[in-house]
C-alpha cells in the first residue's frame, strides 16, 4: 500500500450530522503517554451517526477517533473489512462496539497487537461457534422477532430492517420520538445470514474487555449482556438505557472508554 493511500484511509471518518472526526493521529498525554485511537463500530439497523455524541466528547478530550461504516454483510466479511481498516492505523487502539458490532470486533481484533482494549456497549460478545441469534434468545426479553422485522430480497440473500412502527419501542425507547423516527428511516439493513453466522475465536480471551449493560434493552436482554460480560471477565457498568445507550447515555459510554484507554 502506498503512503498516500495509507494516509487517506487512516484519515477518513464516517460520523454524520455535522460531527467531523479527524485523522487518528496519536496525541500525547500530559504525562508523556499516548492516547489510543478509538474505533467506534456500529451495529445493525443503525449507522455511524449513532456515535456522534460519543465521538464529539472523545474529540474534545483529545482522542483520535474513527467511526468506519460497518458493511453488515456477515460476521467473517465484516470482521475482515474492519481488520483491514485497523491495519492502516498506527499506535494503540481501543475498539468500541454497539450491538452486532460486538461480533465484528470480537473477530477483527484477533492477532492485532495494537488493540489494547475492547469496549462493548449493549453489544454481543460471542464465544467461538456462537451466533447473534443464539445469544439474543438465550434469555427471555428480546422484542426482535419476525413480527418486528421487514425482509427485502437482495440478490442471493435477504436484508432485514426493523419495522418503522416498532422501531422506537424495540430499539430506542429512551430517545425522543422525532429523533427515533429519523433513525428508523435512516437505518441500514443487515444480511439475515449474518444473524446466524457462527463466530470465530474471540479476541476477548486475550484482550482486556469492558462492558456497558443497558438495563432497559429490548433487543439484547440485560441478563444476556451480564452473561457475556461476566464470561469475558469484563469490567462492567450498568445504566438505565435502551439498546442505544451511546445515544441516550453518551457520558457513561465515554467514561467507560476512557477507563479502557487508561
Amino acid at each position: 500500500m502506498t503512503t498516500s493511500r495509507r494516509s487517506l484511509l487512516a484519515g477518513s471518518a464516517v460520523v454524520a450530522a455535522g460531527v467531523v472526526v479527524g485523522a487518528p493521529v496519536a496525541q500525547a498525554r500530559p504525562e508523556g503517554g499516548v492516547k489510543p485511537t478509538v474505533v467506534l463500530v456500529h451495529g445493525a439497523f443503525a449507522d455511524a451517526s449513532g456515535w456522534n455524541a460519543v465521538a464529539a466528547r472523545l474529540l474534545r478530550a483529545g482522542y483520535p477517533v474513527i467511526a468506519p461504516a460497518n458493511p453488515l454483510r456477515g460476521v467473517a466479511a465484516d470482521a475482515g473489512y474492519l481488520a483491514n481498516v485497523l491495519a492502516t492505523l498506527g499506535g494503540p487502539l481501543v475498539l468500541v462496539a454497539h450491538s452486532y458490532g460486538g461480533n465484528v470486533i470480537t473477530n477483527a481484533a484477533v492477532g492485532n497487537a495494537n488493540v489494547k482494549a475492547l469496549v462493548y456497549v449493549a453489544a454481543f460478545a460471542p464465544d467461538q461457534g456462537e451466533s447473534l441469534q443464539g445469544l439474543q434468545t438465550k434469555y427471555p426479553g428480546s422484542k426482535v422477532d419476525e413480527t418486528a422485522l421487514e425482509f427485502r430480497p437482495n440478490g442471493q440473500s435477504v436484508d432485514a430492517y426493523l419495522r418503522k412502527e416498532v422501531f422506537r419501542e424495540v430499539f430506542a425507547g429512551d430517545v425522543p420520538r422525532a429523533a427515533a423516527a429519523l433513525m428508523a428511516v435512516g437505518q441500514r439493513s443487515v444480511d439475515v445470514r449474518a444473524l446466524g453466522e457462527p463466530s470465530g475465536v474471540p479476541a476477548w480471551k486475550t484482550i482486556p474487555s469492558f462492558y456497558l449493560v443497558a438495563r432497559d434493552d429490548n433487543v439484547f436482554p440485560a441478563a444476556a449482556q451480564r452473561f457475556v460480560a461476566r464470561r469475558a471477565g469484563a469490567h462492567t457498568v450498568e445504566v438505565a438505557a435502551s439498546h442505544v445507550a451511546m445515544i441516550s447515555q453518551p457520558s457513561a459510554v465515554v467514561g467507560l472508554v476512557e477507563r479502557a484507554a487508561r
